[in-house]
């Protein structure tokens, strides 16, 4: 990763050292899951003391022998004596320590994302319940549709998050294995008891049935469950991005003493964080593509997805807590610009066609088709006019040369509120419900 966007929290737990010790851990976990009846007792705890990992001496070995987990052993084997060394990587193969400590690694670095997520998903719901009684016009294809809370805008996003929080935290507490299996998950040489036992030590799973590898659409629906949140934050940064315009103008992103939009323009305040966001998910989508083909290897296995795995998995980690770090801070220094969005309600009074609409069909017997046409001619009519009540007018004035007799009023501003935002606490109500705060 590069360093503009490295969080090396997560880089270090994926750099040499970290994936040589990650296979030292699991190597010793199967020596002393097999002490004392295959193995001497306290051989593990002595290997443990006598070797350290060196990541140069590893690549050295490798030039020859081609071979990442040949090289790892015979670097720690080198260090022992003839009696020790036999023991090291007893009954194994490659994949069952490669595959293991992957999701060690794994595991580790989902451990310093579930904290990002939660503060996600803390900052959406404070902000929401912030902007709950606060009435903004919707959209529909772009153009105004009708008023709405919009805390209940926000509180949308927080559940898309929440959802995906169920989905990531549910494949962390299934889908987290190791094996110790052998060449092709048949146990020459060792036993799933010995490997239970060792998966305890670990503190993880056993994969049920390994084929020398662990299965890879575990690891798929990882990266696809990241494709959906990364898609969740490009949504939200696009609604920031269209809500920042100026010429819409209802809220900026933090803007921080210092801090310059443009190298030549100096009025500018750009959404920076949103843009900058848009990018991560495009990036953190691709990765999908790849776990999905990494799905179909030959018979048993071969290595295909190892170079891809190698390469995407840290970026697809790292940048995952690179963004909701980012999007947490972003949704926290929102400046909602009150007046502006809720005055764009109040110009104009055309989105009451509905609202009337329906009055209409409540005091009259004229057929809905006819009674649709007449209030479209209003809405078109008035639309150029710049006083809020003309739709009102236009609306009044064509019932009463159709001969029909209605009671129209113009609701206030408070009347208003009750129309379009009289369900936005059962809303709420319902959706911390289902989605209550982690």
């Amino acid at each position: 990763m590069i360093p503009r966007y490295e969080k090396v929290e997560i880089s270090s737990l994926w750099n040499e050292q970290a994936k040589f010790g990650s296979y030292l851990e699991v190597e010793l976990a199967i020596l002393k899951a097999l002490e004392p009846e295959l193995v001497p007792a306290g051989t593990a705890e002595n290997i443990k003391s006598k070797v350290k990992i060196n990541p140069e001496r590893i690549n050295e070995i490798e030039k020859t022998t081609r071979h990442d987990i040949i090289a790892f052993c015979t670097s720690i084997t080198e260090n022992l004596t003839a009696e020790e060394g036999k023991y090291f990587h007893f009954g194994v193969t490659s994949s069952d320590i490669i595959d293991s400590a992957m999701n060690l690694q794994i595991k580790r670095s989902l451990d310093l994302i579930r904290p990002a997520f939660k503060a996600l998903l803390h900052s959406l719901h404070k902000r929401s319940v912030e902007m709950k009684d606060i009435m903004t016009i919707g959209r529909s294809h772009g153009m105004y549709a009708e008023p709405m809370s919009f805390g209940q805008k926000l509180l949308g996003f927080y559940n898309e998050f929440s959802r995906h929080y169920k989905a990531w935290e549910t494949w962390y507490d299934e889908n987290l294995t190791i094996q110790f299996s052998g060449a092709v998950g048949n146990y020459t040489i060792l036993t799933p008891e010995q490997e239970e036992k060792a998966a305890e030590s670990l503190r993880m799973k056993v994969e049920p049935l390994s084929t020398q590898v662990i299965p890879r659409d575990r690891l798929a629906s990882l990266i696809s469950i990241h494709a959906l949140i990364a898609s969740a934050m490009e949504r939200f940064c696009v609604e920031i991005r269209h809500l920042h315009r100026s010429d819409v103008a209802e809220l900026h992103e933090g803007f921080k003493k210092g801090q310059k939009g443009s190298s030549t323009m100096p009025h500018k305040k750009n959404p920076i964080s949103g843009e900058n966001l848009t990018g991560m998910a495009r990036v953190l989508r691709s990765h999908v593509h790849m776990a999905l083909e990494n799905i179909v290897l030959w018979h048993e296995r071969d290595i295909s997805h190892s170079s891809t795995e190698r390469l995407y998995l840290p970026d697809n980690l790292g940048l995952m807590l690179y963004s909701l770090e980012r999007l947490t801070d972003t949704v926290d220094n929102l400046v909602f610009h009150h007046e502006v969005i809720e005055n764009r309600v109040f110009e104009q009074h055309n989105y009451l066609s509905s609202y009337y609409l329906h009055q209409l069909l409540k005091q009259t017997d004229v057929k809905r088709e006819e009674l649709y046409y007449f209030v479209q001619e209003a809405a078109f009519k008035s639309q150029s006019e710049p006083e809020a009540t003309a739709f009102h007018r236009e609306l009044v004035t064509i019932c009463k040369d159709k001969n029909i007799t209605v009671d129209l009023t113009t609701p206030t501003k408070e009347e208003l509120k009750n129309i379009y935002l009289g369900s936005t606490d059962q809303v709420f109500h319902r959706s911390l419900e289902q989605y209550p705060l982690p």
